[in-house]
């Protein structure tokens, strides 16, 4: 770890390091190990009260996404492509004593919904590291499936994110803490990016592509809209913004994939980001599409990430067809 001055008397601390090795998910709290137990207040789970080893120590797939209904619908989806015993719709929700998040699990496969924003996945990551690291999961993959806004590509298209950049088109997440702040890398796992594009090329219903990923703080003027209840710039000017991200390697929006792909780096997961495009924000800022076509789009990684997964599995058979969520 190193520290920078930038224009003030406060050091910006940069991290960088990540663990591997081992396959075991890190934890960088020193404080943990002298605690009784740890309670994890947002999944109405702690280490006292349940056998996390026993529950989750088989878990080898997280995927997270912003909606609960969403994420939920994915469970049902895996469990089919699976073929677990039971019914799908009798799945119970693991955090269902808490209304913040949800949680699922599938076999080896965990679906937690996230919230939306930074803050909302920020604090479900970090009870999520925890689980893992107090279950002794190991070899964890984690994906984000999400939705997002495109970027000069057509609404529909599916993005693998190679780097997560800031508004800035910077590859960094800035953390404040206590009165610093802190910088951390937004790298992500390049070798399961292009496996993940591999699986990609035997769906044809509809494109997939890598690029960057912009991650914002907010849904209207952070993205440059034009439409939310303030906005101070001319459509000009947001245009040149989002023609700078497109040149910038920029491909979608959205408002998770830096603090994502920064704390997943730092404790030994990992990672990728996987969003549809719900339009093309250079030719407008608001969603028209309707509720069906909408619902196809969100579906389209799921499919994704269900191929990938039974690879993993060896459960894959290319003659075969996802089942519909």
């Amino acid at each position: 770890m190193t520290s920078i001055v930038v224009n003030s008397s406060k050091p910006v601390k940069t991290e960088k390091k990540n663990y591997t090795g081992n396959g075991l998910v890190y934890v960088k709290n020193p404080h943990l190990d002298s605690m009784d137990e740890d309670i994890l207040y947002h999944f109405d789970l702690g280490t006292k009260t349940h056998n996390l080893p026993a529950m989750f120590g088989d878990i080898k797939f997280v995927c997270v996404g912003g909606s609960a209904n969403r994420m939920k619908a994915f469970a049902q989806f895996m469990h089919k492509e699976l073929g677990l015993k039971g019914d799908e719709k009798d799945m119970e929700d693991i955090c269902a004593g808490t209304d913040r998040y949800c949680m699922y699990k599938v076999g080896p496969v965990l679906s937690i919904s996230h919230g939306m924003g930074i803050p909302s996945i920020s604090i479900m990551l970090h009870e999520l590291i925890k689980l893992l690291h107090h279950a002794k999961c190991c070899d964890v993959t984690i994906i984000r499936i999400g939705t997002s806004g495109g970027l000069g590509i057509e609404p529909g298209s599916v993005v693998i994110t190679d780097t997560a950049v800031d508004s800035f088109f910077k590859p960094r997440f800035e953390q404040v803490i206590l009165d610093r702040v802190v910088v951390r890398s937004t790298e992500l796992d390049k070798d399961l990016a292009e496996e993940l594009l591999e699986c990609s090329k035997e769906i044809k219903d509809f494109p997939t592509l890598v690029g960057h990923t912009m991650c914002t703080y907010d849904f209207y003027e952070g993205q440059g809209r034009l439409d939310g209840a303030l906005c101070s710039f001319s459509n000009e000017k947001k245009l040149d913004y989002l023609r700078r991200a497109y040149n910038a390697g920029v491909r979608n929006i959205e408002m998770e994939s830096t603090v994502f792909a920064a704390m997943c780096r730092l404790c030994g997961l990992k990672a990728a980001v996987v969003c549809v495009t719900l339009l093309n924000r250079l030719h407008g800022d608001q969603i028209r599409a309707s509720h069906e076509v909408l619902l196809e789009y969100q579906q389209q990684p799921q499919k994704l990430i269900s191929m990938f997964i039974k690879k993993r599995l060896r459960l894959w058979n290319p003659e075969e067809s996802l089942s519909s969520i």
